[in-house]
């Protein structure tokens, strides 16, 4: 029976607000879980946590390790193959671009929000990044005449992500005191289990970054003889920004980028269009709009998983892409391919993932580590 999934991580993590380049309250959260899993942590320019996790043995509980009785000229080791995971931090959210006179604030998208999903929100505007005690509440809604005035064409209208604004029920004047053009702006709302499903914003992509963490603590079990480099990337959503630079830096041998992917399981969707299914495990990515997983990679994934009796599927997805397109043209190229976690209504406040889809993609990432 697979070990169940720490929901109480991923609740943490979809809680956290961070859209890209404001980051900095899930970084100093995933900062607060690596400790004692990884052997070095650094932080780069852009923002991207870099956590280093050497070759290790298997951690026996109750056990104590053999001391040598006698020496031996150890034989040459080939250099450990170096592992990089690549899990981005960010989740698709707004900044304050304009404040009018009368204390409306105005949005500049980072990410790609479907604006048939922002009617009548309520926002949370962050003034400081690091402090959530200067967290203002507001509600967004559209420009426009309310539905008792408006005519039939200007009710079917769907206005762009740049006609909503925020009302923080404050004058002009102390809004312009209170908030700066460039503060975060997320969507307020909470995190339900329903059944062996979860729902919440932002689970693109928290999953991952809960995958990268309790897969490092499954190693603990395993040990692993490769050197595994989790990285929890900055700005994915705008461009792959930090899973460029960190794969430069890193110069992994072989490289997994771990996601989120559409789950079109839905009603009106015909079925060879799913992408993936709820339910039906971990999702071996063979190719994305942005990168072609390496072949190698993906046939020993999907060995790994019959051989381990790990449920899961393999999936194409016709366009957008994960920080494995980053890795991948790293330096002179880099062995690599995506991981992902199936999921329904992406990039609205109502994602949906199976639980036991999530523990699937940790034991897989975790049995390939450990015989990587």
């Amino acid at each position: 029976m697979p070990k169940a999934a720490n929901i109480e991580l991923l609740e943490r993590l979809v809680a956290t607000p961070g859209v890209p380049g404001r980051e900095h309250r899930v970084r100093a959260l995933v900062l607060e879980e690596l400790e004692g899993l990884v052997d070095h942590v650094e932080v780069d320019a852009l923002g991207s946590v870099i956590a280093v996790r050497q070759p290790r043995a298997a951690v026996k509980a109750g056990r104590k390790k053999k001391t040598a009785t006698r020496r031996r000229t150890p034989a040459p080791k080939a250099e450990p193959a170096r592992v990089m995971l690549a899990a981005h931090m960010d989740q698709i959210g707004f900044l304050v671009s304009h404040i009018d006179d009368r204390g409306f604030c105005y949005l500049n998208p980072v990410g790609g929000f479907d604006p048939r999903n922002l009617f009548a929100r309520m926002v949370t505007i962050s003034p400081d990044p690091n402090d959530p005690a200067q967290d203002l509440p507001g509600v967004m809604n559209p420009g426009g005449k309310p539905i008792h005035v408006a005519s039939p064409e200007e009710r079917r209208k769907v206005p762009t992500v740049r006609e909503f604004t925020v009302d923080l029920g404050m004058t002009g004047d102390k809004v312009k005191r209170k908030v700066r053009i460039g503060d975060m702006v997320t969507i307020r709302t909470a995190s339900e289990r329903l059944g062996d499903r979860f729902t919440a914003q932002a689970l693109d992509n928290r999953v991952a970054v809960w995958t990268a963490l309790e897969t490092l603590r499954a190693l603990d079990a395993t040990g692993h003889a490769c050197e595994v480099v989790a990285v929890f990337t900055a700005q994915e959503e705008v461009g792959l920004r930090g899973a460029f630079t960190s794969a430069y830096a890193v110069n992994p041998t072989v490289g997994i980028g771990i996601d989120t992917t559409l789950a079109i399981d839905t009603p009106g969707v015909p079925p060879q269009d799913a992408c993936t299914r709820l339910g039906e495990g971990a999702a071996i990515t063979v190719m994305d709009g942005a990168s072609i997983g390496d072949l190698d990679l993906v046939e020993t994934f999907d060995k790994l998983a019959k051989r381990k009796r790990i449920k899961a599927q393999r999936s194409v997805l016709a366009a957008g892409g994960t920080d494995t397109a980053g890795i991948q043209r790293a330096r002179g190229g880099v062995k690599s391919m995506t991981l992902s976690i199936p999921t329904r209504y992406i990039h609205t406040i109502t994602e949906m993932i199976d639980v036991r889809d999530l523990a699937a993609a940790r034991d897989l990432l975790a049995a390939y580590l450990a015989q990587a």
